[in-house]
This record gives structure tokens, C-alpha cells and sequence, in this order.
């Protein structure tokens, strides 16, 4: 039987041990559609998480912006 991983844990490895993560990387690696969430449970946690907005365009050329998430260093 698999044991079930947290969100909460499943986004903590991927900032420790890949990096940087985006709302659309969590939605179609781990089936997270609120990264949002997670990461302000994270933060409250006492982990520093810094968040970058990005610019892009969406398929129709307007333009959109989203959060990316990464952590700057251990818990405090």
C-alpha cells in the first residue's frame, strides 16, 4: 500500500531539492491547483519563501503575470 504524501510535503521537496515552483508546475506534477495555499502554510511554518511575479502571454496574446515560489533558506 503507498502512503500518502502531503501537499504541503510534496511542495517542501520540490523547493529543497528542484527549485523554483509556478502554480502551473504544481497543477500538472502533483495535482496542486491552490500552490497559494500551500505555500502560506509553509511560511507560517516559520520557512522563508520568497515570491517572484513573472509576466507572460496567454495563448490569446494578452498579457498575464503569475507567482513563483522558492526558498531562500531553512526554517527559522
Amino acid at each position: 500500500m503507498k502512503t500518502k504524501i502531503s501537499q504541503k510535503d510534496k511542495v517542501l521537496r520540490h523547493l529543497k531539492e528542484i527549485g523554483a515552483i509556478t502554480p502551473v508546475q504544481a497543477f500538472f506534477d502533483y495535482s496542486i491547483m491552490r500552490l497559494a495555499a500551500v505555500i502560506f502554510i509553509l511560511k507560517d511554518e516559520g520557512y522563508n519563501i520568497s515570491t517572484t511575479i513573472l509576466k507572460s502571454e496567454n495563448k490569446f496574446g494578452e498579457p498575464v503575470s503569475y507567482a513563483q515560489y522558492k526558498i531562500e533558506n531553512e526554517k527559522n
